[in-house]
């Protein structure tokens, strides 16, 4: 126990034991949120990726009659579980049995918006000692500086705010991987977007 102890507090992911959480990037947010086109070409990046090394991807979808499906531009058609809900936490009792019986112990998280479903599905994972891995140039919000106060406050809590390339190489974790070329093809598709992406690069400098 004492190195899930270890693994959890340096952020190890393993991907055995990891499921994506892609949050509420709906029609109707396209034109409301924050750097939307840089927040749907990483969750476009990361379903991608979840295809490709067969991570489990969990999708939902805030009240979708009024606020549309998941955007057309991100495949969701290989998610183990897609839901739509009223709860602004993902982590519904569906969602929560699904964890369950994927034995899942670390959930990375991306999606808007940053300051209510995202902080709010971080706040109840950490509670069920799940390890949380929230993507900060994956999640928004309609207000720009809620952004940082989100990530500051998940943070705090006690998730670890990373970057999406660095999830996919820590997941990845060999260049020997069976996955590595589809994965490096994968990075080298979406590298020049990445250095226009406004939620990494924020003022021209990259927030760590």
């Amino acid at each position: 126990m004492a190195s899930v102890a270890v693994a959890r507090r340096l952020g190890r992911l393993n991907p055995k034991t990891t499921v994506f959480f892609l949050c509420d990037i709906q029609e109707r947010f396209r034109t409301g949120i924050h750097a939307f086109e840089s927040l749907v070409q990483v969750a476009q990046k990361m379903s991608k990726f979840s295809q490709i090394t067969k991570i489990p991807l969990i999708v939902t979808e805030q009240y979708s009659k009024g606020l549309g499906n998941t955007v057309s531009e991100i495949p969701i058609d290989h998610a183990v579980h897609v839901e739509d809900k009223s709860k602004f936490s993902m982590l519904t009792p569906l969602v929560s049995s699904k964890l369950k019986e994927l034995k899942a112990e670390s959930v990375v998280l991306f999606g808007i918006e940053s300051h209510v479903c995202v902080l709010q599905t971080c706040l109840d994972l950490l509670a069920q000692e799940y390890d949380v891995h929230v993507l900060a140039d994956g999640v928004s919000s309609m207000n720009a500086p809620e952004i940082d106060i989100s990530l500051n406050r998940m943070a705090r809590a006690g998730a670890h705010v990373v970057s999406s390339e660095s999830v996919m190489f820590q997941l990845t974790g060999d260049s020997k991987s069976p996955d590595f070329k589809a994965v490096s093809g994968l990075v080298k598709e979406y590298q020049e977007l990445a250095r226009q992406n406004l939620l990494l690069f924020k003022n021209n400098k990259a927030q760590l």
